[in-house]
């Protein structure tokens, strides 16, 4: 009965036979480079276009072109790196100390297992990037001396040639060409077309300026361009376009935008007309100025001239050739007395003007004469003169009787001698004779 009921129980028997399930937490375990892609994956999808600014340091420039750098605050510091495709792209300089702001992505650099922004844009807070390039190049420049006038050439005054370098279809080359033909439609012009905006522009701008510094025919050359933005204008604050001013053996007038806008080309050429037109006027004199200053000139040589002819010199020759005209003259009215023909009066007084003219020949030959003759007498007496042979080293010696000792027979000995040299003299004793 007891072992029944038993094994009539509703409650289940424990198998302490099978196998305890493990239920412990399974970890998982990555490698560093799983981890850091994990990383770089995530910072890169959640940061994929961001701008950051802050002051820039630890600038450095790698062989291959890429610059790396590092954005930092108060408080925290993060590395950049701006590879070659997007560094060429700068117009200027990144400089330590100065605060930027940098757009791009973050990501990480496996290699030292630290985040990165990878930089696309970069550009100067509160200064645009175009006006910090634009300061950078004028203070280079200007350390170089090249802003300095001393080094300016003038600009000539009547051109035979003026080569302009400008685009042909601008309204620039249009105004310029107006005042020339206005002011002088003989003038000969060589234009060198190149655009004056945009990409590539400022290599036209600087192998227009190189082609036309060798013409020789040309005079002066003149960089024009309209008015516009900064970065319209920007192809002349290109350094390229600077430089091929200053090695131009022409000199230069930049005409570039208007009164206001100022270029480095402004400050490096010969000369800046403030307009394309205003430069067109400065180039060339109209032709009734050109005239005004020869009159002036005329004028001035007109006046010279008067001043020399009331010297002392030009009264006398002067007067002389009155008394001359006047004695023929005189010949001339005693002719006519005599009832001589015109044909005659006119012969005798071309007799006398060929007369005065032999009679001015003789005396001139006469005294080129005495002259050559005073020459060959002065020539002889000097290389008889007794200077002369001093003057080649040799000495006279002079006897206590002050006469000239030829031999050594007219000397004692103890006797006090004199020798004259070609400068000075000397007192000498005779200790021997020979």
């Amino acid at each position: 009965m007891f072992g029944s009921h038993f094994g009539e129980s509703s409650i289940s028997p424990i198998d302490y036979t099978a196998p305890v399930r493990n239920t412990e937490f399974q970890r998982k375990i990555y490698s560093v480079s799983e981890l850091s892609f994990e990383i770089r994956e995530m910072l890169e999808r959640r940061f994929i276009d961001v701008w950051v600014e802050g002051e820039l340091s630890n600038f450095k420039t790698s062989t291959a072109g890429h610059i790396y750098f590092t954005l930092k605050d108060k408080t925290a510091q993060l590395p950049a790196v701006c590879f070659r495709n997007a560094a060429r792209l700068l117009r200027f300089r990144p400089e330590n100390g100065k605060v930027f702001r940098a757009r791009g992505r973050v990501s990480t650099y496996e290699g030292r297992g630290e985040y990165q922004l990878i930089v696309e844009v970069l550009e100067p807070a509160g200064l645009g990037a175009l006006q910090l390039a634009f300061e950078q190049l004028k203070e280079k420049l200007e350390k170089e001396g090249l802003f300095r006038p001393e080094r300016k050439r003038p600009i000539p005054a009547l051109p035979r040639k003026i080569g302009i370098v400008t685009s042909p279809k601008s309204a620039a080359l249009r105004d310029i060409l107006t005042v020339l033909k206005r002011r002088h439609n003989a003038l000969n012009v060589l234009i060198f077309p190149a655009e004056v905006q945009g990409d590539g522009a400022s290599l036209q701008v600087m192998e227009g300026i190189d082609y036309l510094s060798r013409s020789t025919d040309v005079d002066v050359i003149i960089v024009a361009r309209g008015g516009g933005s900064m970065e319209d204008l920007w192809p002349f604050n290109e350094e390229r376009v600077a430089r091929a001013i200053v090695r131009s053996q022409k000199p230069v007038i930049s005409a570039v935008g208007h009164e206001v806008d100022f270029t480095i080309c402004d400050f490096v050429s010969d000369l800046r007309a403030p307009t394309p037109s205003a430069a067109a006027e400065i180039v060339i004199r109209s032709k009734a100025e050109l005239s005004d200053r020869m009159k002036y000139r005329l004028g001035v040589l007109r006046n010279f001239l008067a001043a020399k002819v009331g010297s002392r010199g030009f009264v006398v020759a002067e007067n002389r050739v009155r008394r001359m005209v006047q004695r023929v003259d005189d010949l001339t009215f005693r002719l006519e007395q005599f009832g001589r023909a015109g044909a005659f009066i006119q012969s005798r007084a071309h007799r006398v003007e060929l007369c005065e003219q032999q009679l001015s020949a003789a005396v001139y030959e006469r005294l080129r004469k005495w002259h050559q003759a005073f020459a060959r007498i002065a020539h002889t007496l000097d290389a008889l003169s007794p200077l002369a042979v001093l003057e080649r080293g040799y000495a006279i010696c002079l006897g206590p009787d002050g006469r000239v000792v030829r031999s050594a027979d007219r000397v004692e000995l103890d006797q006090t001698v004199r020798v004259k040299l070609h400068q000075g003299s000397l007192s000498a004793r005779v200790t021997a004779k020979e």
